[in-house]
């Protein structure tokens, strides 16, 4: 059941008639649909003649080579990837969270990068290069040290000092530069010494061909999970990658005849830019847009995709912008539930609560990342209180 990979090419998202071999990855887009304003995103295609359904009866559980007929190949040995709890929220009857912080590195980035540094390792690439301040670069780090192979994460000022250091701690080589000068470097360091990207390197968001692909596992966990296809699936909203991939992973549920529908797809983006909102309101395949400042630096992209466009668009979903307010909030809730999201990571359940609507089925929030990757996470001042009594613990309990 659990064979090789029946990956069989890559086809563009702006023309499917438009194919190229599986190797090597097109690392800019599709060439031949894309435009000097608008990049075109290509995906994996897969032999699903061949797929045995049987797949799908398994129980979910960490390790992704578990559905490896429906990646890419896996050239990367498993950090315990995916698998993450699917958790009902209380006073949220029919509302729940897949809590993506229980991967190896604390957020949904593992399951992309188990992928594309994969695929760095079947282009024979000396080592990868990736464009982050959080949880890409983390994961990036880790999975590249797990291949064996060096990493280079440029990182911005503003990045978290302890997601750096995390970063770090993998023997990644980080490098602090200013955010317009990232892209870039890393396009020198992809032209003179060979590294693969796992990041960006096209005008609109193209990202990793495969890198969608690692999430679209979640889809099939939630399958499992709930006993069927929920009516709607909340995504924190950056590029989309992830929600793209969610909801390629139902479409294939339901092409393979395991499932008879798919959900609708909310991208849930920092309303201080929100380029897939942008996009579909003016009709426009992806966008850019100006942004303005926000906690959830983890989604907050002047730079769409096309990938998100077409997920809200065919799933008859839509682009929910929040608050950091509503964010704060929708975090607030989670923590109070013994859940530490990161303030990106509370957007999904962020969007449910601004949307305020009513669905015929049970509902999905992915929770991206753990709290420990927010900016002011350690900073901090602790008082030290001297001859503590009970009277102070009253007061405590009582504040």
């Amino acid at each position: 059941m659990n064979g090789p990979s029946l990956a069989t090419c890559q086809r563009s998202l702006g023309d499917p008639s438009v194919t190229f071999p599986l190797w090597p990855p097109q690392l800019l887009g599709c060439p031949g649909t894309s435009t000097d304003e608008i990049a075109y995103p290509v995906e994996v295609d897969y032999d699903y003649a061949r797929v045995d359904t049987a797949l799908f009866g398994q129980e979910p559980g960490p390790d992704l080579a578990r559905w490896a007929p429906l990646l890419p190949p896996l050239r990367v040995p498993t950090l315990g990837e995916g698998g993450t709890p699917l958790l009902e929220l209380d006073g949220l009857p029919g509302v729940h969270l897949k809590d993506e912080s229980r991967n190896p590195t604390w957020s949904h980035k593992d399951r992309l990068n188990r992928v594309a540094v994969s695929a760095a390792v079947g282009a024979g690439a000396p080592g990868v290069v990736v464009s982050s301040s959080g949880n890409h670069g983390a994961s990036a780090a880790a999975y590249a040290a797990r291949a064996g192979l060096p990493a280079i994460v440029l990182a911005s000022a503003g990045s978290p000092p302890a997601v750096q250091s995390f970063v770090r701690a993998y023997g990644a080589k980080v490098l602090t530069v200013p955010e317009e000068e990232r892209w870039p470097l890393m396009r020198q360091i992809v032209d003179r010494l060979g590294y693969h990207p796992v990041s960006n390197l096209t005008v609109t968001h193209t990202g990793h061909p495969f890198g969608a692909e690692g999430y679209k596992t979640i889809a099939y966990e939630l399958f499992a999970q709930l006993g069927r296809v929920p009516a709607a699936v909340f995504a924190p909203t950056g590029y989309a990658e992830m929600l793209y991939g969610v909801w390629k992973g139902f479409t294939e549920l339901r092409r393979l005849g395991v499932a008879q529908s798919a959900p609708r797809m909310f991208a849930c983006e920092p309303a201080v830019g929100a380029p897939h909102a942008r996009a579909l309101a003016t009709g426009a395949p992806a966008a850019i847009v100006e942004t303005g400042p926000t906690g959830a630096y983890g989604i907050a992209c002047t730079v769409g995709g096309h990938r998100g466009v077409r997920a809200v668009c065919d799933s008859g979903g839509e682009a929910v912008p929040v608050t950091d307010a509503e964010l704060l909030a929708a975090r607030d809730v989670l923590a109070g539930q013994g859940l530490w999201q990161e303030l990106s990571g509370a957007a999904g359940l962020a969007g449910y609560r601004r949307l305020g609507r009513e669905f015929d089925g049970p509902v999905v929030c992915v929770g991206t990342s753990s709290g420990f990757k927010d900016i002011e996470t350690g900073r901090e001042r602790v008082s030290v209180r001297e001859n503590a009594g009970l009277d102070d613990v009253l007061r405590a309990l009582s504040s």
